[in-house]
């Protein structure tokens, strides 16, 4: 696994990097980093370069994924071959990939060569995945080694300082800095705010149900001058449906109308999935049937959308309706496709059904099956109560080599294991997972404990906490033994350790549960306390779709007929 000793830094890993030594391969006569000049401006790459350019970078990608190759020994390899345009489509692919480490280890690399000139698109992409890994620290220390190194934040810089700090964890202080780099923008000349500056910060707020903020963007958004475009209402739309705020996202539609814009097909895909997913569904159907009268086809997305929420409803015939239409129309399923049908069957009882579209994908040579497919049928097993089909399908494909599951395939069957009280499938779990060297961590069983917390059964929820406790210190105690090399002695050991903890434990809790005399009451009173917090929920659900009731009737059909 990778550290941050592999990035060769100093102390501490934020400390800018700094050459005190000119690079060996630097001609003689060449100018140091301090007299270099200006980076042109990028003129627009040839389409047969920008392809011949990705497929370099998928050729250096496939020597890393064996492992037995560092990223960094390969480019050694291809050093000259590799320029600043294949970094830059590394540094995207290998943020799809979580290896924000080795982004950092590549932008070493490219610190080193002879071709090297500090560019703002390079540290506005790094600035941008560091951001979407929440490695905010990391973000704000590049941004300091970009001016360090000579260049001048622009706007494109600070869009993505923006949006880095937007995806931590404290949305409150995370919304504040935002803004506070927004009003910055303002002040200087060459870092004005534009377009999408307005539509990451309108998305945002939208998204923190903050209203008054969205309407002063708006408005400052029309005192700039500055043309919002579709993607600005759409950003907002799509915020106020995923948090079921109809009314809004329609007002949010109207001011589309009254800006002259015309509705695209993602305009129409995020009001199918807002209506389906409140279940409104005769608005969702009159959305498909203007989307089919207008002049935007629909694309894969509109019927996934479809398909999910009628399934959730538990309608499935009409999900396979949209199925046959979507084949009726000559769209060809997708893997995403095939996970949207596996989950239906899933919702609706049909668990053998759901395996027949599975097995299907498994014989069609041309369909690579992915670990989202999986998780959809594993997940399908366990919502069906068949833990045990669940584990003979995940030890099938580990043993065909078929895919390779990853933490969240492991997390979905640990919920599902604890909430069936299957203990023996639990061990075998925990050790698959030590096996692939995956790790749980504090997020992996916090998430767990929720199912218990949601159902309101506090004797499983405190067992499986302390199989928490008992997972977690053997997890510790395995990676400990393994790099001691002492395995055997020390698992015996932990094994011990534990049982000697959980019966100390175990006889305290047992004597404050006998001293207790009301534990009885207690529990009846949470039952009622769960089932009463329930109720106030559904009454407030019902309160808000009895407002909802009046929601704008069918602005889209004006907007299609203009």
């Amino acid at each position: 696994m990778l550290s941050s000793s592999h990035l060769h830094l100093s102390s501490s890993p934020f400390r800018p990097y700094s050459r005190t030594k000119p690079h060996p391969i630097r001609a003689e006569g060449t100018a140091s980093t301090r007299s270099r000049k200006k980076r042109p401006a990028r003129k627009p790459r040839d389409p047969a370069a920008a392809a011949e350019e990705a497929e370099v970078v998928r050729q250096l990608l496939r020597r890393t994924n064996g492992g037995n190759e560092t990223i960094i020994s390969v480019l050694n390899k291809n050093v000259k071959v590799v320029r600043t345009e294949h970094c830059f489509l590394l540094f995207e692919e290998l943020g799809k990939r979580d290896g924000w480490l080795q982004c950092l280890e590549v932008f070493r690399w490219m610190q080193r060569q002879r071709w090297y000139m500090a560019d703002n698109g390079i540290f506005s992409k790094l600035i941008s995945v560091m951001g979407k890994k929440g490695q905010i620290r990391m973000a704000m220390w590049l941004f300091s080694q970009m001016r360090n190194s000579g260049c001048r934040p622009d706007t494109s810089v600070y869009n993505s300082l923006i949006t880095a700090h937007l995806h931590s964890r404290d949305k409150t202080k995370a919304l504040s800095k935002s803004l506070g780099y927004f009003e910055k923008m303002k002040s200087l000349e060459r870092c004005q705010p534009n377009i999408v500056t307005y539509n990451i910060l309108l998305r945002a707020f939208a998204q923190a149900s903050d209203f008054a903020q969205v309407e002063t963007l708006f408005k400052d958004l029309e005192s700039s001058g500055i043309t919002p475009d579709v993607y600005t209402f759409n950003g907002v739309m799509d915020a106020f449906g995923k948090n079921g705020m109809l009314r809004e996202m329609e007002g949010v539609l109207v001011r589309m109308k009254g800006n002259n814009l015309k509705p695209d097909v993602i305009t129409f895909n995020t009001l199918i999935d807002a209506y389906g997913k409140k279940q409104v569904f005769d608005k969702m159907e009159q959305v498909f049937k203007s989307l089919l009268k207008s002049k935007q086809p629909p694309s894969l997305p509109t019927f996934h959308c479809m398909i999910t929420n009628y399934a959730k409803a538990r309608q499935r015939e009409k999900a396979e309706m949209v199925f046959t239409r979507m084949e009726c129309l000559g769209f060809k399923p997708s893997n995403v496709t095939y996970d949207c049908l596996i989950t239906m069957y899933g919702y609706c009882d049909c668990v053998s059904r759901a395996r027949e579209v599975f097995d299907e994908m498994l014989e069609n040579s041309e369909k690579e099956i992915q670990v989202s497919t999986l998780n959809a049928m594993l997940d399908a097993y366990c919502n069906n109560g068949l833990p045990s089909e669940a584990n003979e399908l995940l030890n099938d494909v580990i043993k065909r080599g078929i895919v390779m599951p990853n933490s969240s395939t492991y997390k979905l069957l640990y919920k599902a294991y604890t909430r069936a009280g299957r203990k023996d499938l639990l061990d075998i779990l925990l050790k698959k997972m030590d096996q692939q060297g995956i790790v749980p961590n504090k997020k992996f069983f916090l998430d767990a404990l929720e199912t218990f917390g949601s159902s309101g059964s506090t004797r499983n929820g405190e067992k499986f906490r302390r199989e928490k406790d008992n997972s977690q210190d053997y997890s510790k105690d395995n990676v400990k033994s393994s790099r001691e090399n002492n395995n055997s002695n020390a698992s015996q050991e932990n094994r011990r350790f534990i049982r000697e903890k959980d019966n100390s434990n175990a006889s305290r809790d047992n004597a404050k549960f006998f001293r207790g005399k009301d534990n009885s009451n207690a529990s009846q009173d949470n039952a009622k306390f769960i089932r009463g917090k329930d109720n106030s929920n559904a009454s407030q659900d019902n309160a808000k779709f009895s407002r909802g009731s009046g929601y704008l009737k069918a602005p889209w059909v004006d907007l299609v007929k203009q």
